[in-house]
């Protein structure tokens, strides 16, 4: 059984449905990515350049100290878990958002405190295309989020995908959701729901 199973996608992909809607029939423990109340998300989408380096960091401490208080001495191995974020993400926008030497220094802190939580078991990605992507960020109405561009997007998605072509030991599902409407068919949350309960040997898995 996959104890420890991380949802993850770009801006606007669904994961955070996704990994609600399965902790209610996994009966698991919810960890809910806190961004509402960071007050340099809304400033760094006005002024990248001055704010992304406060906004990393920020995240980096927020999702370092809640999921280590959640899984680190928890009884992770009887008690199914399910996450809208993964760990490594501080480090992937990171990678994109922040100047060479401050991604440098970034990096120390990042090692320090990775080497400090448990690997999941599972990491589920939904792929979107990236007007998918911008139509569920304009209907969610965070105004900050507007100006999203695809360029950036873009940056993500590539970025994710080159982190999974180095992960080792744990087993990655790469699904395009762009046809999955899990939320409004029953039968497409089925399907991935299923999905969520195999087994798979570490590596790459695609499913459409």
């Amino acid at each position: 059984m996959n104890n420890y199973i991380v949802i993850e996608g770009n801006i606007g992909s669904g994961k955070t449905a996704l990994a609600e809607l399965l902790s209610v029939d996994m009966n698991a423990r919810l960890i809910l990515e806190r961004f509402a109340d960071n007050p340099f998300l809304p400033k760094f989408y006005v002024e990248a350049e001055k704010y992304s380096f406060p906004l990393e960091l920020s995240f980096l401490a927020e999702r370092y100290q809640q999921l280590k208080g959640q899984l680190v001495g928890q009884e992770l191995f009887s008690d199914r878990t399910i996450s809208d974020y993964l760990f490594q993400k501080c480090q992937l926008f990171a990678s994109i958002n922040l100047q060479p030497d401050e991604f440098l220094l970034f990096g120390n802190f990042f090692s320090l405190m990775q080497a400090n939580l448990p690997k999941p078991d599972l990491i589920v990605y939904l792929h979107k295309d990236l007007p998918n992507l911008k139509k569920n960020i304009k209907l969610r109405g965070r105004a900050y989020e507007s100006s999203i561009s695809d360029a950036y997007l873009q940056k993500l998605e590539d970025a994710y995908l080159n982190y999974f072509k180095q992960v080792q030991g744990i087993a990655i599902l790469l699904i395009d959701s762009n046809q999955i409407d899990f939320v409004n068919r029953k039968s497409d949350y089925t399907y991935l729901q299923e999905l969520t309960n195999h087994v798979y040997a570490p590596g790459i898995h695609r499913f459409g």
